[in-house]
């Protein structure tokens, strides 16, 4: 496969995620508004902030520093010790699974069960679900390393909408059943995931003439299962290493990004007062910050090595103090909305560091990648333009004039993002050409083909 093969794979398996994101989030949104019709919000919110915290706390401290490891490095490796490493993950999860388990029904304060019921069975069956999710890892890894963008498109897809039409059905029949909703439809949505990617390459392994076998490091599903051979050692230390010394910086990490919705989860911290368009505005700023941290702090964390990335672990470490001093300092000050802005100064930080490391590393180069931080001038003056005129229709126009008043400052929004996506179009040349070659190029070669 060509280089420029693989980046066009690459720019596909990207945009696919984040339409997938976007799809999700939608689903999610009208799903929810859905259940609130039928269920009380204590017990949405229950699943959407201790559960789901629950069940991604244990995916994320199970599986992120091997995935990243398992990724990462030379190409020639040795697919077997890698698949044993990945296997990994499933005592590890059970793990986690069990002690965090614990801290959420013995540290954390238990829902009132006439308000919440079934909240024990609830943790059970989300950690249970997360233990089940590990046991496709290595089929996933596998999958992203060459490049299955379809197969990550259908399972995901595919798992999201019946576990959201399975959820809606359960609270129009039994509403009554609370919990049990949430904890069976999650429970079938990670079944259906690994078995997507499971029936895949069982396929794909079971016919010989296909040509995606021929490209995978593995002939039969056996070749997939833990093996141990006295030949060689059961997993590549170097691999282990990293995944060790990625562990330590992920875990540092989810206590910066999850900061927020911890210390929520620990302190009950749930009524600041009326903050709603405040905090959301706040949150734009931080959801600005996350893109660019996204992109520079994966170039970072690709380009390091096992020393550059033990090091960088003791600069999070500063961070999450910092972190947890400055949270509690805005919070007295702001509200919720200190979370926010802590989070913000964190990305800040976090930003700077790559960026340092970045200019480091294209010094004696002639490339210049942090050259595409900085926009047009026109652009920028559309952005302003733009949050002008939406903070005046704000004042003007909502929310206190009827829906009339409304409508037209929705459509005062529509226009200014219109002319801003425009604005981007004109002077946003070289990432619109980006788009079209790199987007453009794999379906007509595989229509070649």
């Amino acid at each position: 496969m060509g280089s420029r093969e693989v980046l066009g794979q690459a720019a596909r398996l990207a945009s696919s995620g984040l339409l997938l994101q976007v799809l999700f989030r939608l689903i999610t949104f009208v799903l929810n508004a859905f259940i609130l019709r039928f269920l009380s919000k204590e017990i949405v919110g229950i699943v959407n902030v201790r559960l789901t915290l629950l069940y991604s706390t244990t995916l994320f401290l199970a599986r992120e520093a091997f995935r990243r490891a398992c990724l990462s490095g030379a190409a020639q490796r040795d697919w077997s010790q890698t698949l044993n490493l990945l296997w990994l993950t499933v005592p590890l999860g059970v793990f986690w699974s069990l002690f965090l388990g614990w801290v959420w029904l013995q540290l954390l304060a238990v829902p009132d069960p006439h308000v919440v019921p079934h909240y024990g069975s609830g943790v059970v069956v989300f950690g249970f679900s997360a233990v089940v999710e590990l046991l496709g890892e290595p089929f996933w890894v596998l999958a992203q390393a060459h490049m299955f963008v379809k197969l990550k498109v259908i399972a995901e897809s595919l798992s999201v909408i019946l576990k959201s039409v399975l959820t809606a059905l359960l609270v129009l029949w039994l509403p009554h059943w609370g919990l049990y909703i949430f904890s069976l439809a999650q429970l079938f949505y990670t079944t259906v995931l690994v078995l997507c990617y499971v029936i895949y390459f069982a396929k794909v392994l079971g016919s010989p003439e296909s040509a995606k076998q021929q490209a995978l490091p593995v002939s039969s599903m056996t070749d997939l299962l833990p093996s141990m051979t006295k030949s060689r050692a059961f997993v590549n230390w170097e691999e282990a290493k990293l995944t060790w010394s990625f562990f330590k910086q992920s875990f540092l990490k989810q206590i910066l990004t999850e900061g927020e919705r911890y210390v929520m989860t620990f302190l009950n911290v749930l009524n600041f007062g009326d903050q709603g368009p405040v905090l959301l505005r706040a949150y734009c700023l931080y959801v600005l910050l996350l893109a660019i941290n996204g992109v520079t702090e994966c170039f970072t964390f690709a380009a390091m090595s096992k020393e550059e990335v033990d090091r960088y672990n003791f600069t999070m470490l500063a961070l999450s103090s910092s972190f947890l001093m400055l949270s509690y300092v805005l919070t007295r000050w702001c509200g919720s909305v200190g979370f926010i802005l802590a989070n913000c100064f964190n990305m800040g930080i976090r930003i700077t560091q790559s960026l340092r490391f970045i200019y480091r590393y294209y010094r004696k180069s002639p490339h210049r990648p942090l050259a595409g931080l900085s926009l047009p001038p026109v652009l920028l003056g559309t952005f302003a333009v733009s949050g002008g005129i939406t903070a005046a229709s704000e004042v003007f126009l909502c929310c206190e004039w009827g829906w009339l008043a409304r409508l037209a400052h929705i459509a005062v929004g529509a226009l200014c993002l219109g002319v801003t996506l425009g604005t981007a179009f004109l002077t946003e040349t070289k990432l619109i050409h980006f788009l079209r070659t790199q987007l453009g190029v794999p379906r007509l070669a595989d229509k070649m083909t």
